[in-house]
């Protein structure tokens, strides 16, 4: 229990600070900014994408899209949880509404190597979870384990320096790690997928214009045009 103990004096110092209610507030908002635009489309019924549906990512969409009133339905919940997160008094069950549906976003986007969400999703996730240990107090009553914790009196105006450089620090190595994390990416045009390999040997740029010509112009699935593309590389042996 004496980890239990440390985590809430933490907990309640974190609460007790004005710099971090700041920073959740900020949260908030921006989680909220990033669902309300793609959730109203789908209330509409529009297609959220231009990507083709040859692409890995756009023909997940265009199946989804084509799923009848489950796709409105998934809008109509991303929008709850914004609004949810943006009203004080409900913004712990539009954290918790938020996490599964960012969660599945966030190993969508990486499992299909998709450059408009590799990064951004990943932080949603990452911002999603702050939110829910900054309403720890708030959840803790549905734990196996209860203890009373105190509510601050006065808030701390000193600036949590060491909090906010993780933050940055996290942000960055988020962005660095999955920018540069795949050899290959299917990316969102035809010939943005060619341009990675332009100043590539001759043979794996010839082999990475057919793993693109596989994705966009012929719809085969991702790991099978990789696969392809490792085999062409490797049969001409080059590392």
């Amino acid at each position: 229990m004496n980890l239990l103990s440390t985590f809430d004096r933490i907990h309640f110092q974190a609460k007790h600070n004005r710099w971090l209610r700041y920073f959740t507030v900020f949260n908030r908002i921006a989680l909220a900014a990033g669902f309300l635009p793609s959730g109203f489309v789908k209330i509409m019924g529009e297609r959220f994408t231009a990507l083709s549906s040859n692409h890995p990512m756009g023909h997940y969409l265009q199946v989804l899209f084509e799923t009848g009133y489950y796709y409105p339905f998934i809008g109509v919940i991303q929008v709850t949880a914004a609004i949810f997160l943006l009203i004080p008094r409900t913004a712990t069950l539009g954290a918790l509404i938020y996490f599964p549906i960012i969660l599945n976003i966030c190993v969508l986007s990486l499992s299909v190597r998709f450059d408009g969400s590799l990064v951004s999703s990943p932080l949603m996730v990452l911002a999603n979870l702050y939110l829910l240990c900054w309403d720890y107090d708030k959840l803790k009553i549905i734990l196996p384990f209860s203890q009373p914790i105190q509510k601050p009196k006065q808030l701390n105006n000193q600036f949590p320096v060491v909090f906010f450089a993780g933050v940055f620090l996290a942000v960055l190595t988020v962005g660095f790690t999955l920018t540069n994390v795949y050899d290959i990416k299917p990316r969102n045009t035809w010939s943005d997928c060619t341009s990675q390999f332009k100043n590539n040997d001759p043979v794996i740029k010839k082999a990475g214009e057919h793993f693109c010509d596989c994705i966009h112009k012929k719809g085969k699935p991702l790991n099978t045009s990789i696969d392809e593309f490792e085999r062409t590389v490797k049969k001409a042996g080059i590392k």
